[in-house]
């Protein structure tokens, strides 16, 4: 049994959003998870487990 941190970081590295799952969780399930509660923003960094068209277009949606 594992577990898997989901965290979104500001400019600067700082904890904005945390979620705590199973370590079987997908990374782009844990992020529709923290959707909502995502900032706005122009640019994203994330790993190939986020690699989703449905995440990107909901990025995109959000930051207008």
């Amino acid at each position: 049994m594992n577990s898997k941190l989901h965290a979104v970081c500001d400019g600067q590295g700082r904890p904005l959003v945390m979620l705590l799952s199973e370590g079987q969780m997908s990374d782009y399930r844990g992020a529709a998870l923290m959707l909502k509660a995502l900032p706005k923003a122009k640019a994203m960094l994330a790993d190939k487990g986020y690699d989703a068209d449905w995440f990107r277009n909901a990025i995109a949606r959000r930051s207008g």
